[in-house]
C-alpha cells in the first residue's frame, strides 16, 4: 500500500502544472522598461521639386533649436537618372559653387560629396528622388542666421536653391 501511494504522489507530481516561484522568476516579474520616446518635431515641412527642375519654395524660415521634419517630394514623373533631385542643407558661408562642382562627381554616393571639407559643410540631406518619390530627413540648426539649400543633382544648384532663415 506504501509503494502504491508513494508511485501515486510521484505520479501527480509529475503530471501536474510547473509553477515558479516569483524568486525563480524575478526576470519575468521585474518592471519592463520603456521604449525610448520618439520627440515629435517642432515643425515638419514639405518642399516640391519638379520636372522643370524647381523647388516650390524659395525661402523657409524656422527658430534656432527647434526639430525640423523635412520632407522633399518629387511632383515630377522623371526617373531619377535624369531628373533627380535632393535637399542639401549647407552649413552657413559654405561656397556653394565648390561644394556643388565636388558635389556633380559623386554619382556613387547620390551627389553628395566624400571629402572631410565637403562633409563637414551638411547640416541635413535627402536622398536622390526620382518622380513620385519621397524621402525626409529631420534637423535642427543651433545658430541663427540664413543657410543655403540647394539640390545636388549635377547642374540643378543654378535654379534648385533657396534659403534657410534661421531666428
Amino acid at each position: 500500500m506504501k509503494t502504491l501511494n508513494f508511485h501515486l504522489l510521484a505520479a501527480s507530481i509529475c503530471l501536474s502544472p510547473l509553477t515558479i516561484s516569483a524568486d525563480d522568476n524575478a526576470e519575468k516579474t521585474a518592471p519592463k522598461k520603456e521604449a525610448a520616446e520618439v520627440k515629435k518635431p517642432d515643425q515638419e515641412i514639405v518642399i516640391e521639386g519638379n520636372d522643370q527642375m524647381q523647388f516650390n519654395k524659395k525661402e523657409l524660415e524656422i527658430k534656432v533649436g527647434e526639430t525640423i521634419k523635412l520632407t522633399l517630394k518629387h511632383s515630377g514623373k522623371l526617373p531619377k537618372e535624369v531628373m533627380g533631385h535632393n535637399f542639401v542643407l549647407l552649413a552657413k558661408g559654405t561656397n556653394l559653387v565648390g561644394w556643388a562642382t565636388q558635389a556633380m562627381t559623386a554619382r556613387e554616393n547620390d551627389f553628395i560629396p566624400t571629402a572631410p571639407e565637403a562633409k563637414e559643410a551638411i547640416l541635413a540631406h535627402t536622398k536622390v528622388l526620382g518622380g513620385g518619390e519621397s524621402d525626409s530627413v529631420t534637423f535642427s540648426v543651433k545658430e541663427a542666421g540664413e543657410y543655403e539649400f540647394l539640390c545636388s543633382f549635377p547642374g540643378h544648384f543654378g535654379v534648385m536653391k533657396g534659403k534657410v532663415i534661421v531666428k
